[in-house]
């Protein structure tokens, strides 16, 4: 269904999925059972979507307050609002792609005032752009958006700490997955290696890594071919295989791991650029790109 989507109306992989599972998965379709991650002072609800998304619902504990990353199914997300009785104020928009942004239109109509933030002007509904470093706050948590341009031009990633910095996540879109990264559709490997190597490795170690997509499985398979010998992949790939035979979710991460197992956070390690024949880590970044767009997964 997707490679005719994309061949026959020219979409990108994420369009096509958004108007595959619109149009050909029954609305009681779920990739994966909805879990919650407890945090000191924060709480976030990961919310599957659509074939292999994910949306999240943060809420800061000490007002009630929350926002929803990325609600392509507004509809799944206020019902988890209703549930937890909470007070939704804002929607965090990680890009323009309709498998992210397609639900903003509508959920504006259920819930009114809501602030919806972004850095495109083809993000639908929004009205608050943000630019790199801008801060805001949900409740009493604190949000500070980090532009992340390659996958998309006006691509954000959201940094949330609590009041006392004791708990933190960062909600990354297509920018930073499980072992893996976005397709350069409007970028170059100088701006992801930027994005990862440098803006979100440069967070703190335990920040937990909630990305937009369940790609996990496949990306610890690539980089277990980039690395055969590590052991961090070897260990990370096999718990994830437990999760999804589950259908559990393999989010969050943390900064400290991706470092420890994705070869795209590794670019400057001797190891992968040996793999890449390279001691340039902008050209590493570029061959694992090329590389991982044509690789053939085995046992798939």
């Amino acid at each position: 269904i997707l490679s005719r989507l994309c061949v026959r109306f020219k979409l990108t992989t994420s369009l096509a999925c958004y108007v595959a599972n619109r149009t050909c998965f029954p609305r009681a379709y779920c990739h994966s059972v909805r879990t919650r991650e407890q945090l000191r002072d924060m709480r976030v609800h990961i919310i599957p979507a659509l074939q292999d998304n994910y949306m999240y619902l943060l809420v800061d504990e000490a007002s009630n307050e929350a926002a929803v990353v990325d609600p392509v199914e507004p509809e799944k997300v206020l019902s988890v609002v209703d549930k937890e009785q909470v007070k939704l104020t804002g929607v965090l928009t990680t890009h323009h792609h309709l498998d992210h942004s397609g639900g903003n239109a509508k959920i504006v109509t259920m819930v009114p005032d809501l602030l919806v933030y972004g850095n495109d002007d083809r993000i639908a509904a929004q009205n608050r752009c943000v630019k790199h470093q801008d801060k805001f706050q949900v409740g009493k948590l604190s949000v500070t958006a980090l532009s992340t341009p390659c996958h998309t031009s006006g691509h954000i990633c959201y940094y949330v700490e609590s009041e006392d910095r004791t708990s933190r996540v960062v909600f990354t879109g297509d920018t930073l997955f499980v072992g893996g990264c976005g397709r350069f559709f409007e970028g170059t490997a100088q701006q992801m290696f930027h994005a990862l190597c440098e803006v979100l490795a440069g967070l703190p170690a335990d920040t937990q890594v909630y990305c937009g997509h369940e790609y996990t499985v496949k990306n610890l398979l690539y980089a277990s071919h980039v690395e055969p010998a590590s052991e961090a992949v070897r260990s990370k790939l096999e718990w994830a295989k437990d999760r999804r035979s589950n259908n559990e979710p393999t989010i969050p991460s943390t900064i400290s791991e991706e470092r420890s197992f994705n070869p795209f956070m590794r670019v400057s390690d001797k190891c992968v650029q040996q793999h890449c024949n390279t001691t340039d880590p902008l050209v590493a970044m570029a061959y694992l790109r090329n590389e991982k767009d044509n690789f053939k997964y085995p046992n798939l």
